[in-house]
């Protein structure tokens, strides 16, 4: 399969609630390559079909030592401590903010096969599968901000050249970013 091009804020796929997957066929295997090899290439922890132009519930993830995939997932907040880490996501490059989330979750879900999986994650992996889930459902890192931090944010984001449509590799980008989701 191939790399895709990631869609950048500011796309309507990436705010609308993506469709539910009903055939777990070639098509869908496809997909889930091509997830898989945009995120490698991007250097993301997680990536969503709406960030690759595809409104399918289908995201990938390889992070804190874990690596795969969740069709039509859904994921449940186990206990109440959160954890307020710095965030970034592969649509809004070269941005990052602390984003409060949940320290410990459970995602259910099918593979690309029809199999249905679970996975417990902690720490940075249950922000990585609670990303990618708000990627499903049409919800950004940003909206989940303070007013303040998302108004910085967006500031920021309007002073970007990727955001008036030039080439992103003219953007610069920083080592100390947060993980890209």
């Amino acid at each position: 399969m191939s790399v895709q091009p990631i869609t950048f804020f500011g796309d309507p796929v990436l705010r609308a609630r993506a469709r539910e997957v009903v055939d777990f066929d070639k098509a869908l295997r496809g997909l889930v390559q091509d997830l898989w090899d945009t995120m490698e290439q991007q250097g993301g922890a997680g990536v969503a079909a709406p960030q690759i132009g595809v409104s399918l519930r289908v995201f990938a993830y390889h992070c804190a030592g874990h690596a795969g995939h969740l069709v039509n997932p859904t994921v449940r907040l186990l206990g109440h401590d959160l954890d307020e880490e710095p965030e970034g996501c592969l649509s809004v490059p070269g941005m990052s903010s602390p984003c409060r989330r949940a320290d410990r979750v459970l995602a259910t879900g099918w593979n690309m096969h029809g199999e249905k999986i679970q996975i417990q994650g902690e720490g940075l992996l249950a922000r990585c599968l609670q990303h990618e889930l708000d990627h499903l459902d049409g919800v950004l890192y940003i909206d989940r901000l303070s007013s303040e931090r998302a108004a910085r944010v967006m500031r920021d984001i309007r002073q970007t050249a990727w955001f008036d449509g030039e080439d992103l590799s003219a953007e610069e980008s920083s080592p100390a970013l947060a993980r890209r989701y």
